[in-house]
């Protein structure tokens, strides 16, 4: 039981991270991705994305900036709608269900695996517009109070455009955690997740290969990356007839994912494609 307890809070404190300092408008925002175009060109991911992360007292950050061959009205559209967050949400491993009620998302998170609805942790999210317009759009995602006396969950995206087909992106989480939740992200560390990864280079090794962040961070690395690929999913479905658009979301997340094996990998394509598919269907029917 205290395994399964630790795991589900290592996967809470995965989501999210103190929210970075964000441009409050186009021109902030694309003057911060000018100075990363060196960085850009030189990514570790094979793409323009920059993704980074830092560990304050009792806290975590972590950002994703990137561009993306989508425009900015469709991500506007996408992004501003909570209609559409349920359906980015329910790509990761670990969300067993969402539902939107009130202007609130329901978020049901659980383990990796297939589990009854009712094993979850439930966290509320509030969705708030803080700024859309012709060339910005900021949103908010924010639940107060989580289980484990985890607390201050901050999801923020703010995009604009760069052209009439490519947008950028900047996507940062946040959470404050106390003692009783430090020592068992301590406890999950030394057990379950002990040789897991992220993506930042800390060393070179006596064999001159690199050697990747792990521990708290290298759990919010990854966790970062699972939610930032759940938008782009979205995004490349958002075209489809809407019958067709679960099934993509579902394949294009697994497929990014796998990309970047070393670090997201947890199951096999079946065995998440079923249950997803599972999760979907009930989520649908709530």
């Amino acid at each position: 039981m205290r395994a399964a307890l630790t795991t589900m809070l290592a996967v809470l404190l995965g989501w999210a991270a103190p929210a970075a300092s964000f441009a409050q408008d186009a021109a902030s925002l694309r003057q911060k991705a000018a100075s990363m175009q060196e960085r850009f060109a030189t990514s570790a991911f094979g793409r323009p994305l920059v993704l980074e992360s830092t560990q304050p007292s009792s806290a975590l950050k972590g950002d994703v900036y990137t561009i993306i061959e989508h425009a900015f009205p469709t991500v506007q559209k996408s992004l501003q709608s909570i209609d559409n967050w349920c359906d980015i949400l329910i790509l990761h491993l670990n969300v067993k269900r969402c539902k939107e009620h009130d202007k609130k998302l329901a978020l049901d998170v659980g383990r990796k695996f297939d589990q009854p609805i009712e094993d979850a942790h439930r966290l509320d999210f509030s969705l708030r517009v803080t700024a859309s317009n012709a060339d910005y759009l900021q949103v908010l995602l924010a639940a107060d109070s989580g289980p484990f006396g985890t607390s201050n969950y901050r999801i923020q995206v703010e995009a604009t455009p760069l052209d009439s087909r490519r947008s950028l992106i900047h996507m940062s989480y946040s959470y404050a955690y106390g003692f009783a939740a430090r020592m068992a992200i301590n406890t999950y560390l030394a057990t379950v997740g002990k040789d897991k990864v992220g993506f930042t280079v800390v060393d070179k090794g006596a064999d001159g290969k690199s050697v990747l962040v792990g521990g708290v961070v290298g759990l919010l690395e990854r966790n970062t990356m699972r939610y930032y690929l759940a938008i782009e999913a979205y995004l490349a479905a958002h075209a489809l007839p809407p019958g067709e658009q679960a099934e993509r979301r579902i394949r294009s997340w697994y497929t990014a994912t796998e990309r970047y094996a070393m670090q997201l990998h947890e199951m096999e394509q079946a065995e998440y494609l079923e249950m997803k598919r599972k999760e979907i269907k009930r989520q649908q029917a709530s």
